[in-house]
């Protein structure tokens, strides 16, 4: 009997079955509605709380097929906008966008931040006006499932969205012309471009793969079967665009060589409980996992320090829920998340802390977006909305000075890459803390390389140490 993943969102006692039978039938019988498969399938992302708590009842997906018809094309639904503030010592202004009927999955920035794109479980994959949040278009042919996922070429030219119908679309994001459509055979629970734009990955279910497609003739580059024991929840490539990072139901994360089609490592058991996400740093030197045990985790895949240390930083008392996402800012100088607490919360990496959380949203937060000038963060959620918060200000709003005060935080440039980052006031040592926590560690690592590398010239070539880091 499969093990039982504890249910997001709600206390650890209380559990639930991954009802993979149910998704087998699904494969197996054409005539099962929607509302059966977006149930079943729904679990990795959602796991709906009890139905008889009645704590969502307008946004059940077992609802789907009770709702009312949608509305006839030419009768578009109104985008509702509205700014205000967060909470009375935060001053966070923000923008909602309405227009999706059911949950919005996924978000993006694209186009130079000037446009928005989401994916979302009323079938529809949608580009929004990100200056006063108009609706630009709906990408035809919609999808003819809910959708999961969607995702945008660094350059803004394509956008490439996984429905629950085990199909794979691709548009060109100026024109809304369908550039490709693949079938799978199994659900795609996750898909993201390349940063070069060249290969699009994917993570199945059933058969816990993954499978790496040439963006351009949609030719299977790899496809590796069973890279995990229990199904794949996130995947993504690093800068380089040459390895994968996969996480899953099995708490494992794996880094995966596309080259080689060689799995580098394993670090089995990373969190207590199911990893929801994962995200590289620009440099791909860390990676960010989040997780349903309600924490986030940084992890430095460069020199496999995890095998002796585990995670260099663990980020804990932020959520009071599950963790569904998770990204950096372009230059790593922060880190966001969302939770099922329907709060966004930006963090310091350097020091570890919960610099503000957002709350705006009524229901879970299922993605989060950074935008590249790091002024604004895009959240998506349940509540069929999306809100764009403006951050740029951050530094000078009351509650984060306040909060900085409290703990003795100070300010400084980093000497390494220019970017600030905290430090304790109390903190004298000129030689270690002119840096922030990343250059700090390229820097102690950089001479273990330097040694390795000349152990190796003295000596016979050897493999280098592959598998798990669990003992």
């Amino acid at each position: 009997m499969a093990s039982r993943p504890l249910c997001p969102g709600t206390a650890p006692e209380q559990e639930r079955g991954l009802p993979l039978s149910a998704w087998a039938r699904a494969q197996s019988s054409r005539r099962l509605s929607w509302s059966v498969v977006v149930r079943d399938v729904g679990c990795f992302k959602l796991s709906v709380p009890d139905r008889n708590r009645n704590l969502l009842p307008t946004v059940d997906p077992l609802a789907l097929d009770k709702q009312s018809p949608p509305l006839p094309k030419k009768h578009q639904i109104p985008v509702e906008t509205s700014w205000g503030d967060q909470e009375p010592l935060s001053k966070i202004p923000c923008k909602i966008l309405r227009g999706h009927e059911h949950f919005v999955s996924s978000c993006h920035f694209c186009v130079d931040d000037t446009k928005l794109l989401s994916g979302s479980y009323d079938s529809t994959v949608k580009l929004w006006d990100a200056v006063d949040g108009s609706l630009v278009r709906n990408f035809e042919p919609k999808p003819k499932a809910p959708v999961l996922e969607c995702s945008v070429t660094a350059d803004s030219r394509r956008i490439v969205a996984a429905s629950y119908d085990k199909v794979l679309q691709a548009w060109d994001l100026e024109t809304g012309k369908l550039l490709w459509q693949v079938e799978y055979d199994s659900f795609i629970v996750s898909c993201k471009f390349s940063p070069d734009g060249k290969y699009v990955v994917s993570g199945l279910d059933v058969d816990h793969s993954i499978r790496v497609m040439d963006a351009e003739n949609t030719t299977t580059v790899s496809l590796l079967k069973g890279h995990h024991r229990k199904s794949i929840t996130a995947c993504c490539f690093d800068p380089d665009s040459q390895r994968v990072a996969s996480v899953s139901l099995d708490r494992c994360i794996k880094i995966w060589d596309v080259t080689s089609q060689a799995t580098l490592f394993t670090i089995a058991k990373a969190h207590s409980n199911a990893i929801s996400n994962c995200c590289f740093t620009s440099t791909g030197h860390f990676l960010c996992t989040s997780s349903w045990d309600k924490t986030l985790k940084i992890w430095n895949v460069h020199t496999g320090e995890f095998r002796n240390h585990g995670a260099c930083v663990t980020l804990m008392q932020g959520h009071k829920g599950s963790v569904s996402s998770c990204r950096f800012a372009r230059d790593s100088s922060f880190l966001i998340s969302g939770g099922f607490d329907k709060t966004v919360a930006i963090w310091d990496v350097g020091e570890g802390y919960q610099r503000l959380s957002l709350k705006g949203h009524t229901d879970w937060v299922m993605d989060v977006a950074v935008s590249k000038d790091k002024k604004w963060i895009l959240s998506a959620s349940k509540d069929r909305t999306m809100i764009l918060w403006n951050i740029e200000e951050i530094d000078q709003i009351p509650l984060v000075i306040e909060s900085k005060k409290a703990m003795g935080l100070k300010l400084k440039q980093c000497e390494g890459c220019d970017r600030p980052f905290s430090i304790f006031e109390s903190d004298t040592s000129s030689e270690i803390f002119n840096k922030c926590v990343f250059c700090r560690r390229e820097a102690k690592d950089l001479p273990e390389e330097c040694s390795s590398s000349s152990e190796k010239e003295n000596s016979s070539p050897t493999l280098p140490p592959m598998g798990s880091s669990d003992d």
